[in-house]
């Protein structure tokens, strides 16, 4: 058992005590040594961006850990994976819950943000799965046991670089888009259903729109960057004038100003997807666009007690 360290303790304004933030090295030391003193534990992974050599370091970043053991089950008690990381606040185990559904890929996953401020995303699978595990580029190996970890290049975002488009896949993603700007979208904000409308603005436009800015700045940067998770750096590698208009997408519940995000969406969308499709000789479907905005725009000056669309 590890012994457990006594942090010193502040009270918040709502009388909430809270411990000094562990530093960066006293996690790690924490991580390994617990590795060190279960024989189950053959080895130690971590991954995500506290190994990514192109993300500034910040006081939220996550330790992303996978101990590989040699059986998941004992370390689905709870009791004894707490006693030695430390007070939580909140925890999570997504392999216990049904909502959402569990990945079921035989792991177990403990998601824990401490009263230090510190989260680890603990993560127990098999040894047997290593060699699947380190595929992913943004993997530094902290403790191999046995020296049977294969030797791994150093963490680099190789894995999640931008990814030159095929014509299918510009297709598909111009298709979508249309399709959702045409037919979703008019019949939903003109009923005025509000949370299915913002659903499927993030849906059907919002995912095709990212996925087309991201082609832009392959384009732009050779294919040597990345987006990150849900398009986290788009501000880094876009245009301040793309960017500008990006965010307009983004709107309160006000009808009048979702009206307005749309044909922005529109206009930014068409914008970007001329110019990839330039790029790479694929056909934009100027037609179809145009038709989709016509009956978006007619829809807008459609009274909520008409009887017929035309």
């Amino acid at each position: 058992m590890l012994k457990k360290k006594i942090w010193r303790p502040f009270v918040s304004k709502e009388g909430v005590i809270y411990v000094k933030m562990r530093t960066e090295q006293e996690m790690l030391d924490l991580i390994i040594t617990f590795a060190k003193r279960d024989h189950r534990i053959r080895g130690v992974l971590m991954n995500g961006s506290r190994v990514n050599p192109n993300i500034k370091k910040d006081i939220f970043q996550d330790y992303d850990i996978v101990y590989l053991v040699t059986s998941v089950k004992p370390f689905k008690d709870e009791n004894y994976i707490l006693s030695h990381f430390g007070e939580v606040m909140l925890m999570e185990k997504p392999e216990d819950k049904i909502f959402p559904p569990p990945i079921g890929d035989g792991r177990y996953t403990y998601l824990m943000q401490f009263m230090d401020g510190n989260r680890i995303d603990m993560h127990f699978i098999h040894i047997s799965k290593v060699d699947e595990l380190i595929k992913d580029s943004l993997t530094k190996v902290l403790l191999d046991k046995d020296h049977n970890i294969p030797d791994i290049p150093p963490p680099s975002e190789q894995s999640y670089l931008i990814k030159k488009p095929t014509e299918k896949l510009y297709n598909d993603c111009c298709n979508s888009f249309i399709w959702g700007l045409g037919s979703h979208i008019p019949k939903t904000i003109w009923r005025q259903e509000l949370p299915l409308l913002m659903r499927l603005i993030d849906i059907v436009l919002r995912e095709p729109l990212i996925q087309m800015l991201e082609w832009h700045i392959g384009i732009k940067t050779d294919y040597k960057c990345s987006i990150g998770k849900g398009g986290r750096h788009l501000k880094k590698f876009l245009e301040p004038e793309i960017w500008n208009d990006f965010e307009k997408t983004y709107t309160d519940a006000n009808y009048d100003n979702i009206w307005n995000s749309l044909f922005i969406f529109h206009d930014l969308f068409k914008k970007t997807a001329e110019h990839v499709g330039q790029v790479y000789g694929f056909h934009f479907p100027e037609e179809e666009c145009k038709r989709a905005l016509e009956f978006l725009k007619h829809v807008k000056e459609l009274p909520q007690d008409a009887k017929s669309i035309f």
